[in-house]
């Protein structure tokens, strides 16, 4: 890496906390609830610790993760230290170099992984980063971290999928989008799930739509009449029992979203995992026209509350995301 002027900033270690410092503006909730329990607050300056960097937010996007630890449906699994930041994936400036990284400098644009909340503020702290494809802006690159990271890991659980035929359930979604679209570039025949108004879009990526709802597994069937090879749940839509009958064993159906549905029986499950190298495959994807993030809405940082409003209610055609002047 070029040795010009940067800084490197050695507080803490790879396991522990990021130090903190006074001075910046950043979302923040001090209790479980809805939307209006997030506020625009003064919060301590993160650092970056060693293996980490820090970046100058510049677009935050909302993921199901951030509205479901805000309400607390998930504090059993996550439990979270008042006050909490939300936001698990930004784009920014590189403004502060932790420990031991090598290939990022300071004033390098990057998308990527924050910790599971951290993100929707002035300055984060990520663990895994990528350089944007050209084509992406901002906005489109604030969306693509945790939909990448997420998608590939359910991919990499199935195995391969060339000359394979694949069902995403919840295609034009987030995760759903990213999964089709890896898919397709690795040779799989793909069919998604999706509301009628999506299938335009889908056809454009190279998937068969399908609609869901009731009678989805006929619908399935009729575009599918060899079979369905390997599927892969996005939605949560409490579908794994028919993804099971489709595809015929447990383990060629992985979700990334209804894990207490998955456990009885017996369906794979898969993480994101903050992993430089799978951001690093979403910006080479999207840098040979395959895969473009989509963005709903843009709302500024202030107006969080109602970007929680609107990525919970869905339906937005895309990722809402938080931009930071």
């Amino acid at each position: 890496m070029d040795e010009g002027p940067r800084t490197r900033v050695v507080i803490g270690n790879r396991s522990g906390p990021p130090a903190v410092a006074p001075g910046m503006r950043a979302v923040r909730y001090h209790e479980y609830g809805g939307p209006d329990v997030l506020r625009i607050e003064d919060a301590p300056e993160p650092h970056a610790p060693a293996g980490a960097i820090r970046i100058r937010v510049q677009a935050a996007s909302i993921n199901p993760i951030d509205w479901k630890v805000r309400g607390g449906g998930a504090r059993d699994a996550m439990p979270m230290t008042f006050p909490v930041i939300p936001g698990r994936d930004a784009v920014g400036v590189v403004d502060e170099v932790g420990d031991g990284v090598e290939g990022v400098a300071l004033g390098d644009v990057v998308f990527g992984l924050g910790g599971i909340q951290d993100v929707d503020a002035e300055l984060a702290v990520l663990t895994a980063w990528a350089t944007p494809a050209p084509s992406w802006t901002t906005a489109e690159a604030a969306g693509a971290g945790l939909a990448v990271a997420t998608a590939l890991r359910a991919l990499a659980v199935l195995g391969p999928v060339e000359g394979r035929t694949v069902l995403v359930e919840g295609a034009a979604g987030a995760v759903g989008h990213a999964t089709a679209a890896f898919a397709v570039d690795r040779g799989a025949r793909v069919i998604g799930t999706a509301r009628a108004s999506e299938h335009d879009f889908l056809r454009e990526l190279g998937v068969v739509p399908v609609e869901y709802g009731d009678g989805v597994a006929e619908r399935v069937a009729a575009a599918a009449p060899e079979g369905v090879d390997l599927a892969v749940d996005t939605a949560g839509a409490g579908t794994l029992e028919t993804l099971v009958r489709l595809t015929g064993a447990a383990d060629r159906v992985v979700t990334v979203t209804d894990f207490a549905g998955a456990e009885p029986l017996g369906v794979l499950t898969a993480y994101a995992e903050n992993d430089s190298a799978l951001l690093r495959a979403g910006t080479d994807l999207g840098t040979r026209g395959g895969y473009t993030p989509r963005v709903g809405r843009e709302l500024p940082l202030e107006q969080a509350a109602e970007a929680h409003r609107l990525a919970e209610a869905g339906g937005t055609g895309g990722k809402i995301i938080l931009t930071v002047s």
